[in-house]
């Protein structure tokens, strides 16, 4: 039981937290006061008693870690900060202002911010990944503390973290719910019950603790029990009023993220006992010494130039080979991966290798979170199914997070199992995240080489892989460097320069062989980096080419390699640097919905194949073949910033 002291000490510490969230909001205009307000006895019973963290070194091994998954309270989050004098008042007080740190929602601009949150439903799941670091990697006793809102818990993400660290068994992972009965538009689905959430917490393994959210003996116990906890997670289901302390709006719907104005604001702040300025200390962790990553020299595997092995295999192989030169490469997989052959890696690593289930946005959340302890977690799953994660993958780019993703039967070449499995819109998905990097290679040695560049690459890496066997064209001796592309064929005569990648590119240089024989030079390009893309050769190739361009691709004609390269003619913020004939542009792409048949079938079908792009070929340079029963593809054209377009809609010559 706490003393009347200490007690006395955590009120003044909560005053202090509603008192500068009110403060900042007001000044901001705008914010979460409400939000913030609830929880703040919680966070003052956390801060002085059981979170373990050296502010002055935040990435230290053995520090706690905290997300604020409801991360609209962020004005809770930086009161807490200048609490522990993380901060000045004065940059508490530039909350939500342009340049500033202090910003609507937390992110890792903050050093003590691990992770970006305010898309809700995402600090549990992420918590899980960190948990699992301490737990099997870092064996560190360090507690992951996640403070969660209520409204949330209607997110299925949220059940797919307590099924997983039911699962692993994450006992040093401690989510706290703040149980303020009202959402952004009125009471939540469950309201005060908190029975209701306990209930559902302990049916998928968890402690569950329910307490008034505002008693701070009860508080204390509470937390006490959970850091105790030695086979289990604990969730601990607070009971809160959302506004605790103004009397004005306590328990009243429609306050949420709404800011009081400068009078209301001083008459808030009398009620709560006036500002306050008080510093704590919180505990520092015990000073250890982190594991030292081990490395040995990388050996990839090869592949014989002439052979057949399907890209989703070498990434595998390499994913392999990377684990055994590196100690601080692990894997996560998300029930698939004796397809994706991430199940290579899982049997010579079973200790760094982390099993999600069908669970994509888990998957990508435990990425997330083990990067955070500066591991480098490849996650892989059917490209087509890291769709329902996109929004982890947004948000995993705003916490500047280092993660690489592998989307495997990317395409309609996956053949037979149709259109649900197909991925034909992630090349868009992922090119359109900030500074991500999207690869698509073509054959095994290729592929090898991008996994290798992919461990240290920053942000979010992106590899496309292959369902079928495509022949190795490589030598295991050649180099790929991300952002690069390869220009297979080519002369001094060549008329129409053709793009591809990945499958397609096996098409392109079948349709070069029989166009040749027919007197038709065109220039091959791999563009096996689709971003960062390779403006200079493809400008140098279409300024030799006469501006003549077929691009073909395994995607719909939106946001994936055509886009790109038409991207690419076009400039970054500024004129761009093509400086040669009109662009006449043709994209072969999928632009009807799929079905099942073999892969060979389904690209004839799509107008991808040799066929397609020797047909394609023909009527860009204006050489019409034999009409009988042909089929024309859609013919469309990008735009260059300085010539005109010239259009190709269904042209028959």
């Amino acid at each position: 039981m706490a003393t009347d002291q200490q007690q006395q000490a955590w009120h003044e510490l909560a005053q202090q937290l509603r008192v500068d969230s009110i403060r900042s909001t007001t000044a901001a205009q705008s914010g979460h006061p409400t939000s913030s307000m609830s929880a703040a006895d919680l966070m003052a019973v956390l801060l002085s008693k059981y979170f373990h963290y050296d502010f002055n070194q935040p990435n230290a091994a053995n520090n706690d870690r905290f997300i604020l998954s409801k991360g609209h309270a962020a004005p809770l989050l930086y009161a807490m900060y200048k609490a522990v004098g993380a901060i000045s008042d004065e940059e508490m007080m530039t909350l939500r202002q342009f340049g500033s740190r202090i910003q609507g929602h937390p992110v890792p601009v903050l050093p003590w911010v691990d992770v970006a949150t305010g898309s809700l439903g995402q600090g549990l799941p992420i918590g899980v990944g960190l948990a699992l670091a301490g737990k099997y990697l870092d064996k560190l006793p360090y507690k992951v503390w996640v403070l969660m809102g209520d409204s949330e818990s209607a997110e299925g993400s949220v059940w797919e973290a307590f099924d997983h660290a039911s699962h692993y068994n994450l006992n040093h992972l401690i989510a706290i719910v703040d149980v303020n009965r009202l959402g952004q538009r009125g009471q939540t689905e469950l309201g005060w019950n908190t029975q209701a959430y306990a209930a559902r917490a302990r049916s998928f393994g968890w402690h569950a603790i329910e307490i008034d959210g505002h008693d701070l003996n009860r508080i204390d116990r509470a937390f006490g029990e959970a850091v105790s906890m030695s086979d289990r997670p604990t969730v601990i289901v607070a009971q809160t009023i959302k506004g605790k302390g103004f009397s004005v709006f306590e328990n009243m719907n429609g306050y949420h993220g709404k800011a009081l104005k400068s009078a209301q604001a001083q008459q808030a702040i009398e009620e709560l006992g006036g500002e306050h300025n008080q510093i704590i200390q919180v505990q520092k962790p015990e000073p250890i010494q982190p594991t030292a990553i081990r490395t040995s020299s990388l050996q990839l595997p090869t592949y014989k130039e002439g052979d057949s092995v399907a890209t989703r295999k070498a990434y595998g192989d390499a994913l392999k080979a990377l684990g055994a030169a590196r100690s601080d490469i692990v894997a996560l997989d998300a029930e698939v991966s004796n397809s994706t052959y991430a199940e290579e890696f899982a049997k010579a690593y079973p200790d760094r290798y982390f099993e999600m289930f069908i669970a994509e946005q888990q998957l990508i959340a435990a990425a997330v979170g083990l990067q955070v302890r500066d591991y480098k977690p490849f996650a892989s799953t059917f490209a087509a199914f890291l769709s329902r994660a996109y929004d982890f993958v947004r948000m995993a780019a705003i916490s500047r997070a280092n993660i690489k993703l592998c989307g495997s039967h990317a395409g309609i070449s996956i053949g037979e199992d149709g259109a649900s499995q197909m991925a034909l819109e992630d090349l868009a998905e992922f090119q359109a995240v900030w500074s991500s990097t999207v690869l698509y290679p073509c054959d095994g040695n290729q592929t090898a080489k991008l996994v290798a560049e992919m461990a240290d690459r920053e942000g979010i890496v992106y590899l496309r892989t292959t369902r079928m066997n495509t022949p190795v064209i490589y030598s295991s001796e050649e180099s790929f460097p991300i952002g690069g592309s390869k220009v297979l064929r080519s002369s001094d005569r060549d008329q129409i320069t053709v793009v591809g990648a990945g499958v397609t590119l096996h098409e392109t240089l079948k349709a070069y062989d029989r166009l040749k024989t027919e007197g038709i030079t065109v220039r091959v390009i791999d563009l096996y980096s689709v971003k960062p893309i390779d403006m200079e050769t493809l400008h140098y190739a279409a300024q030799d080419t006469n501006g003549n361009l077929i691009v073909v691709e395994d995607h719909w004609c939106e946001g994936g390699l055509g886009s790109a390269v038409a991207g690419a003619f076009m400039g970054l913020n500024a004129p761009s640097t093509y400086a040669g004939s009109k662009l006449n542009i043709i994209q072969l792409a999928v632009r009807e919905m799929p079905g099942s048949g073999q892969p060979e079938e389904l690209l004839h079908a799509a107008k991808i194949d040799a066929d397609a792009i020797v047909q394609a070929a023909k009527s860009l340079l204006q050489q019409p073949e034999d009409q009988t029963n042909r089929e024309v593809p859609t013919f469309v054209s990008a735009p260059s910033s300085d010539s005109d377009i010239q259009q190709h809609q269904d042209y028959l010559p």
